[in-house]
């Protein structure tokens, strides 16, 4: 298993940008795909991105894709999430997770093992 902690969650305004920051610790961190989800109050966890184990492939939910990009710096195990052009639809508690490698979807919250605490992003319209 790996350990994450978020960092980098705040409070923004509509249209203004915030980037997080997902520290690992553990060998496995450079061989995982990375992702990273968020959960609003009363809603189910959901997609938000994710990045191949060596950076060159990434993915994106459809309500992100143009404004978010996620990155990865193996030398420091850590995978980030740049957050531009923010909306009140974005304000949820963010979640990096390391994908459990068994060829689940990238997509699917059952597909990855090991979780952060989360960071709270709130955006004000």
């Amino acid at each position: 298993q790996v350990q994450l902690v978020e960092s980098g969650g705040g409070l923004v305004q509509a249209g203004g940008s915030l980037r997080l920051s997902c520290a690992a610790s553990g060998r496995t961190f450079s061989s995982s795909i990375m992702g990273w989800f968020r959960q609003a109050p009363g809603k189910e966890r959901e997609f938000v991105a994710a990045i191949s184990s060596g950076g060159g492939v990434t993915f994106y939910a459809v309500s992100v894709k143009g404004r978010f990009t996620i990155s990865r710096d193996n030398a420091k195990n850590t995978v980030y999430l740049q957050m531009n052009s923010l909306n009140s639809e974005d304000t949820a508690v963010y979640f990096c997770a390391r994908h459990a490698g068994s060829g689940g979807s990238y997509g699917y919250v059952a597909s990855y093992d090991s979780w952060g605490r989360g960071a709270q992003v709130t955006v004000s319209s």
